[in-house]
Parts: C-alpha cells; structure tokens; sequence
C-alpha cells in the first residue's frame, strides 16, 4: 500500500485569515462543531475536515465540496467552539471564495439563493422577502416546475396567510447605509 505525501501549503490559510480573522489555525480538531452541526447528513465533508483541510492548503478540495454550500450559517459550530474558531462566517468565505474563482457549485440551486439573496439586499440594502423568493423561483427555474405541478396554488394561500398576519408587506423598507452596503458587495464581486 503506497501512501501519499502531503505537502502544506499555508497560503490559503493565509489568505482566508486576511479576509478575516477566523483563526482557523486554532482548530484542535475536537469535532465539537461537527457533533453539533444540524445539516451534517447533507455534507460530503464535516465542518472540522474543511477547517483541517484549508490549514492545509487544500484549495481545490475546500472550494469544490458541497459542504460550504450546505452549511446553513447557524453558528451552532462557532458557539460550540472552545478556541472561538468563527467557523460559519469561514464556510461563507469559501463559498465567496469558490464564487469569484469561478469553481462550479455542486449545488446550483444554493448558488442561486445566494446570489438572488445578496441582489436583493444590494437594492435596499436589507432583505424583502416579497421579492426574494419569486426572483429566486423565477431565476432557479423553480416556478416553472411549480406551475407543472400545480404546488404553486399551496404557496399561494400560504402567501395570502402570510400577508394577513404582516409578515409579507407590500412597501419594502430602506435602511440609511444602503450605498455602504451596495460598495460592500461591490467589492465583493471584484475580489
């Protein structure tokens, strides 16, 4: 049996920290973020394996994995940490990361939320919700597949019981900071 010799490379995890800090290098591999991680079952890699492999340079790998997508940014992983390694605000790093590198998501459909997500907030510089999920739909091409099956007439009551209770409001809010936000994201696309 022949082993592979790895080689580090602390480039990547140097450059992820000044993007940062997330204090990867921290990580004593504990597994306490993959032992409390609710979306575990959907990963092809666990939270403590895409730490240990960005302190390794493991680019291609980290970038590549499902994971990063699958990660639902709950902080469960970074409040469970005992060295403070602020892991979600991590995944959402590599996913940037994968984005501007042009590394193919495999899974598209996340892709796309993300992307619809922060042109929403770019606009108005927070979320509305009115307008999140029919771009969303829209641009997944999910509507569709809704509009064949006929699911859409659920989402539609559930929309009218959402929009009797407040929860849906026809004028969307601004916030004062939203040209600081549109240059944030800005800056994110162009790296």
């Amino acid at each position: 049996m022949s082993q592979k010799i790895l080689n580090p490379d602390y480039r990547l995890l140097e450059q992820i920290e000044a993007q940062g800090p997330f204090q990867a290098a921290a990580c004593f591999q504990c597994r306490k973020c993959t032992n409390g991680c609710p979306v575990t079952f959907a990963m092809d890699l666990y939270p403590d394996d895409v730490i240990r492999l960005v302190i390794l340079g493991q680019q291609e790998t980290v970038l590549g994995c499902r994971t990063i997508w699958v990660c639902a940014a709950c902080e469960t992983c970074t409040t469970r940490c005992p060295n403070d390694v602020k892991i979600a605000e991590l995944m959402d790093c590599l996913k940037e990361m994968a984005v501007q590198e042009g590394v193919p998501s495999p899974q598209p459909q996340i892709l796309t939320l993300h992307e619809t997500f922060l042109n929403n907030i770019k606009k108005r510089g927070r979320v509305y919700e009115t307008t999140l999920l029919p771009a969303y739909l829209l641009k997944s091409g999910k509507l569709l597949e809704m509009w064949n099956s006929g699911t859409w007439r659920y989402d539609l009551k559930l929309g009218r019981q959402m929009f009797s209770k407040g929860r849906l409001p026809l004028r969307p809010q601004s916030i004062k900071g939203k040209k600081e936000v549109r240059k944030i994201l800005t800056r994110r696309k162009q790296g």
